[in-house]
C-alpha cells in the first residue's frame, strides 16, 4: 500500500486549499455578475439585436420572411459644385451646427407642425441596413400625455441619480447642472420619441430582419438634430433609462419597438442658459492616414 509522507500530505493539503479557494472565488464572481447587468446602460431597450445569427439559429426560424423582392436600379442624380463653392457650403454648414447646443430651457410657444413634418422626413432619409428603415418617430403634442411622460421619466430618473448611476456618473453630470427634474417635458410644445424597430413584419405577417437597427436609427437621430438646428429650433438629447417599457405602453407602441431617444423640441425660453463648453479641435478628433 502506498503511504503518504508528511511532505506529500502537506502538498496535497495546499493544493486542496487552493482548489477550494478558486472555486469559492468563482462562485462569488458569478454571484456578482447580475449586478453589472442591472446597470441602466445595458437596459433592454438600449441593447442592439443586430446579430444575424440570432435569426439563423432561432428555434422559430420559420416565422422569419425570406427576402425575395427585387429593386429596379435607376440613374443617380447628383449636383457637383465648384471647389470654392464646396468649401463655402461645408464651412457654412459647420458654423451652423457648431452653434447647436443641448438646451434644457424650452419655451411653450407653439412651433409650425409643417416644420416638424419636414425635419422628420429629413431624418427618414438616413441610410439603414438593407434599406429596412427601422425607425418610428412618435410626435407628442397633447399636454396630458406629455405630463404622463414626465411623471414616468422623473420617477425612474430619481432612482437612476440616487441609486443606479453611481457616484462617478452623477459627479460627471454636476458641471451640467442636470438632475431628475425634467420641466421641459411639459413646456416643450413637441416631444419626439424615436423608437428602433428590432424587427419588422412582412405583408404575410412573418418577421423581417432589421439589420443594424440601432446604428441605423442613431444615424437618423443625428440627421434629425441637424435638421432641427437648420430650422431654428432647439432640443436636448435624452435617453430615458429604464423608462422604455412604460413609455411604449403609454404610447401604444408594439413590442418590436424599443425606445432609443427622446427629444423635447421648441424655441429656447428667454432665460435659457447653457454650460460654457468647448468642443475638441480638429486635430483631436481626426486622424489622416
Amino acid at each position: 500500500m502506498f503511504l503518504l509522507t508528511p511532505v506529500l500530505v502537506a502538498v496535497v493539503c495546499i493544493l486542496m486549499v487552493r482548489i477550494f479557494t478558486n472555486a469559492n472565488g468563482g462562485t462569488k464572481r458569478r454571484k456578482e455578475e447580475p449586478r453589472v447587468e442591472a446597470r441602466p446602460w445595458v437596459d433592454e431597450d438600449l441593447k442592439d439585436s443586430t446579430d444575424v445569427r440570432q435569426v439563423e439559429e432561432a428555434k422559430d426560424a420559420d416565422e422569419w420572411q425570406e427576402s425575395e423582392e427585387e429593386v429596379k436600379h435607376i440613374p443617380f442624380s447628383h449636383t457637383r459644385y465648384p471647389e470654392k463653392e464646396m468649401v463655402k457650403r461645408s464651412q457654412e454648414f459647420y458654423e451652423l451646427l457648431n452653434k447647436r447646443r443641448s438646451v434644457r430651457f424650452i419655451s411653450n410657444e407653439q412651433v409650425p407642425m409643417e416644420v416638424i413634418d419636414n425635419v422628420i422626413k429629413a431624418a427618414g432619409t438616413a441610410p439603414s441596413g438593407a434599406h429596412t428603415e427601422p425607425w418610428t418617430f412618435v410626435v407628442v403634442k397633447d399636454p396630458d400625455v406629455k405630463h404622463k411622460i414626465r411623471e414616468i421619466i422623473e420617477e425612474e430618473e430619481e432612482i437612476n441619480y440616487l441609486k443606479r448611476m453611481g457616484p462617478r456618473w452623477v459627479t460627471d453630470l454636476k458641471k451640467l447642472r442636470t438632475n431628475w427634474i425634467k420641466e421641459y417635458l411639459d413646456t416643450a410644445p413637441v416631444l419626439i420619441l424615436i423608437f428602433k424597430q428590432v424587427h419588422g413584419f412582412a405583408v404575410n405577417g412573418k418577421k423581417r430582419i432589421h439589420y443594424y437597427n440601432e446604428i441605423s436609427v442613431s444615424i437618423a437621430c443625428g440627421i434629425l438634430l441637424a435638421a432641427l438646428q437648420n430650422a431654428g429650433l432647439v432640443t436636448v438629447t435624452t435617453t430615458p433609462l429604464n423608462c422604455g417599457p412604460r413609455l411604449r405602453l403609454l404610447l401604444n407602441r408594439p413590442a418590436n419597438e424599443k425606445l432609443l431617444m427622446l427629444l423635447p423640441v421648441g424655441y429656447p425660453s428667454k432665460e435659457a442658459t447653457v454650460p460654457d463648453l468647448a468642443r475638441k479641435p480638429l486635430d483631436q478628433i481626426m486622424v489622416t492616414v
